[in-house]
């Protein structure tokens, strides 16, 4: 199990780790028998990744407590557990622990100096702290990792973390395309890539790009308000009502709905 943070959520916001919990939760190890009749027992990393998985459940269910001891138990089997450090780092910095938070991130990247993961991690994190330019250190590590699966969310959150930074956008703009490249579904990509887009100016391909993020089916506030002005700036007003009408239907109570009164073009 190799954990990761998702990326940063429409520039501001910041998302949960991602891993495939079990739909059963697992019996929690024994310290001193072994794993069954007939069965030679568990090593400590098999006991520690089952009590990562025990803490990942409840960090997710919201008992903090437990999920807290049950990480703790997983270090105690195996110190070295990268997963572990990685879900404790999350469970801190869901608690405003920045300390410990950035402790176990930054021992989970030291762990695996090289692996796309845990420096994305790390990197997600520095930039929320606003130390952009060590997070970007780690993202350039991440990038380098050729068998990191997950290396759309680098460029994702690397250009992110340039936007967050007032960083140049054309920089921002060659995460978001790389981004793109690699995964053509990665939906946050594509809206930040058309927003980019439309601060440029540049109106016909930021339409091609929020379009695709249409296609996805995955509908936000955002996105719908973005395609609007888009349209309004191509000086096609019907196209630009039937998104406004979209947006005042789906997200009645959104601030981005509420941005549209005394609006030219709804």
């Amino acid at each position: 199990m190799r954990l990761e943070l998702r990326a940063l959520l429409m520039v501001l916001g910041m998302a949960t780790v991602a891993c495939s919990s079990p739909q059963i939760m697992p019996a929690p190890p024994s310290s001193t028998t072994p794993g069954g009749s007939g069965k030679s027992a568990k090593t400590p990393q098999e006991s520690a990744a089952i009590w990562v998985q025990l803490g990942q459940r409840y960090l997710e269910m919201g008992k903090l407590e437990i999920a807290k001891e049950d990480l703790q138990k997983a270090l105690k089997f195996d110190p070295k557990s990268v997963d572990a450090h990685t879900v404790l780092a999350t469970l801190y910095d869901r608690v405003g622990d920045r300390a410990n938070a950035e402790q176990h991130y930054r021992q989970a990247a030291d762990l695996s100096p090289t692996t796309g993961a845990t420096n994305n991690n790390y990197g997600l994190y520095l930039c929320k702290l606003g130390r952009f330019d060590e997070a970007q250190k780690r993202f350039t590590l991440a990038k380098a990792d050729g068998f990191y699966t997950g290396r759309d969310l680098v460029y994702l959150n690397s250009g992110t973390c340039v936007l967050l930074a007032k960083g140049p956008i054309d920089a921002a703009e060659d995460d978001f395309r790389r981004a793109i490249e690699i995964n053509p579904k990665n939906g946050q990509a594509l809206f930040q890539l058309a927003s980019v887009l439309y601060q440029k100016a540049d109106y016909f391909k930021a339409r091609a790009f929020i379009q695709r993020f249409d296609a996805l089916g995955q509908p936000s506030a955002d996105a719908l308000l973005l395609a609007r002005n888009i349209e309004v700036k191509l000086g096609n007003a019907a196209a630009a009502r039937d998104y406004a009408q979209r947006l005042r239907e789906q997200f009645p109570d959104s601030t981005q709905t509420r941005s549209l009164d005394g609006a030219s073009t709804q």
